[in-house]
């Protein structure tokens, strides 16, 4: 047995060192065979920046971009200056990683690099992405991240990664909505759990649990009383109609036939992507369950393979039971405020000033 034990621990040795010295090749070579001396540095830093040296790269990096300020190969270097910090990695190093590509998206917009940076910055916080009970904040700033880039790069290579990437990151913030909901709904605060997760589903629909939170809420509906019946009935049929190869789609057909509601025929563009979805689901594997309790980043492989992702962050709504909600809602209030004339006498100009007779004087008179 203790045979064995060492055997182990050398081939982990071998396996650490041969991690360790590997030479990972950078995306962005320059090709082209020159001896002119900024091509020089730059080949000198893609080197280093290959082999782990970082922080050697971005000192030759440095000379090189203050040396030779209108070289061709001044954009290549700044890229490769934020490169360096993403591949060493850590909180600081990709905060510097963030910070670079930022500012050579905004000294080169119109390069084809200005894509991949932008990608790379959505990665930095997809990377830092939490699990879903935990601190959202990098998974908010990974979805308007990934969403910046589509919106500013709409022809770029990378928008088919991102747009998956920005699935996952979406069925992360979308997990966590629906964990705050489901525990109003046990608790018994069903108009705050109708709150949470219907807007959840209506702008998450791409959620793997949305046919669970839609059954959350026309359970719930239907215990906040008579009147919010309809409400109930349109879940129910939203499930069978959006959500048609889910497990809950038989018992929402059984409650609409006991509340005598229509039963809906399932909308063919959604059975084609929940089927797509099934064909193409990752299934854990034995370790990956076992090292799940352990690892700090999400578990994204319930998350659509298809489908549109949402082009806006999730914003809170008004619950049903506060009053004028729906009033609201409907007519579209705001907290803008408007200044406009006074049109026609006031209540300062029919009722007596106030300041001609003080309170003390009120008080003697009487």
């Amino acid at each position: 047995m203790a045979r064995y034990h060492r055997l182990f621990l050398a081939a982990l040795v071998v396996v650490s060192l041969t991690g360790c010295f590997r030479r990972i090749k950078y995306e962005n070579p320059i090709t082209r065979e020159t001896a002119q001396p900024d091509k020089v540095l730059f080949d000198k830093a893609i080197e280093d920046l290959e082999k782990g040296r970082y922080q050697v790269a971005r000192l030759t990096l440095q000379t090189l971009i203050n040396t030779y300020d209108t070289s061709e190969y001044l954009a290549r270097a700044k890229l490769a200056l934020a490169d360096s910090w993403f591949r060493e990695g850590g909180s600081h190093g990709l905060a510097q990683a963030e910070a670079e590509y930022k500012d050579f998206i905004l000294f080169y917009p119109n390069l084809e690099e200005a894509a991949e940076a932008q990608a790379k910055i959505c990665m930095i916080h997809y990377r830092q992405m939490e699990k879903p009970d935990r601190d959202p904040t990098h998974a908010v700033r990974a979805d308007e991240e990934c969403r910046l880039l589509m919106e500013q790069f709409p022809n770029s290579v990378h928008v088919a990664e991102m747009e998956q990437r920005l699935r996952e990151i979406q069925e992360v913030i979308a997990e966590g909505e629906f964990r705050v909901g489901e525990f109003y709904f046990k608790k018994g605060s069903y108009a705050a759990s109708v709150n949470r997760l219907e807007n959840l589903v209506n702008h998450y629909p791409l959620f793997s649990k949305a046919d669970q939170a839609l059954w959350h809420v026309a359970q719930a509906y239907e215990r906040l009383g008579s009147r919010f019946q309809d409400r109930a009935i349109a879940a129910l049929q939203r499930i069978v109609r959006d959500y048609p190869l889910s497990p809950l789609a038989d018992e929402a057909k059984r409650r609409l036939r006991e509340l005598e509601a229509e039963i809906p025929e399932p909308d063919p563009v959604a059975l084609a992507r929940m089927e797509y979805d099934l064909e193409n689901k990752q299934q854990p594997g034995l370790w990956s369950r076992f090292w799940g309790a352990f690892r700090k980043s999400p578990d994204v492989r319930e998350a659509a393979k298809s489908g549109t992702p949402a082009s806006e962050p999730l914003r809170p709504t008004t619950p049903i039971t506060v009053p004028g909600a729906a009033g609201s809602a409907a007519t579209g209030a705001t907290a803008e405020v408007t200044i406009a004339p006074v049109q026609g006498p006031s209540a300062l100009d029919t009722q007596p000033d106030a300041r001609r007779n003080p309170p003390q004087q009120q008080q003697q008179q009487r």
